[in-house]
């Protein structure tokens, strides 16, 4: 890290190795940098797009399999079946589901008479299709997450609203989720870490670093591998990954206290 930031403090290239001392010139040209801006603009896009309906299906998805279900055990593995696959099938699978011109999804869209989408074109439809990826494969995870923590949860707690004539729906809401609230904290933090520093599934859905032909899904990790790898500029792009750095810890005590405050209240 300090490396990095030593990096970032000088104008170096590949090729010619270290140019000079630059200072914060860097951090100066990256508060103007409308690309930046953009990449930030679509990671958090894409964050609110993927990560918030991805734990909230996790949790209640969880809630399901930690019931009394015929093979239970079979669907409980099959959640995690995705997280284990290639990313390299992933690729493959994803490319010909959101192809433009003969992908399923699009074939699916014009027999109910649609148009097709270009999904690497439009910004939003390209933020929907990176999120379906992202949730294909983290989905299950958090899924087994969550469920870890509900096993934890005393029966008779749920006996007893069951006595009481709460619903499913009101035990869920009044008994699993303050129960499993330090594990949801838990996968938010993690969540919103992992999301900082996405990289792969955009990389494979766009084949490089631009994010498409007007950087409409370039997020901030795809900017800053492009500026050190493509474009040679290695002191910009240490800069970058910097505030990568900074603003993961910025989002995690948001998260922090935005939770805690919740706990506080109730």
């Amino acid at each position: 890290m300090l490396f990095t930031f030593w990096v970032s403090l000088h104008d170096w290239s590949f090729i010619g190795g270290k140019a000079g001392f630059a200072g914060l010139d860097n951090y100066a040209f990256l508060v103007t940098d409308a690309k930046f801006w953009n990449a930030l603009l679509n990671t958090l896009g894409i964050f609110v797009v993927a990560i918030v309906p991805q734990l909230l299906i996790a949790l209640f998805l969880a809630d399901t399999l930690n019931r009394q279900l015929r093979w239970r055990g079979f669907f409980r593995m099959g959640v995690i079946l995705p997280y284990v696959t290639s990313i390299a099938a992933m690729a493959i699978v994803f490319g010909q589901l959101f192809g433009r011109d003969f992908g399923l999804i699009n074939l699916s869209l014009e027999s109910f008479g649609l148009d097709g989408i270009d999904w690497r074109s439009n910004r939003l439809a390209s933020w929907v299709a990176i999120a379906v990826m992202i949730d294909w494969r983290w989905l299950g995870f958090n899924t087994l997450i969550y469920l870890a923590a509900m096993q934890a949860i005393p029966r008779d707690l749920y006996e007893s609203a069951a006595i009481d004539g709460a619903s499913r729906l009101r035990q869920f809401w009044q008994i699993t989720v303050p129960m499993v609230r330090p594990t949801i904290m838990f996968t938010v933090i993690i969540a919103t870490i992992g999301q900082m520093q996405l990289f792969t599934e955009p990389v494979i859905f766009s084949a490089d670093y631009r994010g498409g032909n007007q950087n409409q899904f370039q997020t901030v990790a795809m900017l800053m591998f492009e500026e050190a790898r493509q474009l040679d500029n290695f002191g910009y792009g240490a800069a970058i990954s910097w505030i990568i750095f900074v603003l993961i810890v910025i989002f995690a005590v948001i998260n922090v206290l935005f939770i805690s405050r919740i706990r506080s209240a109730t």
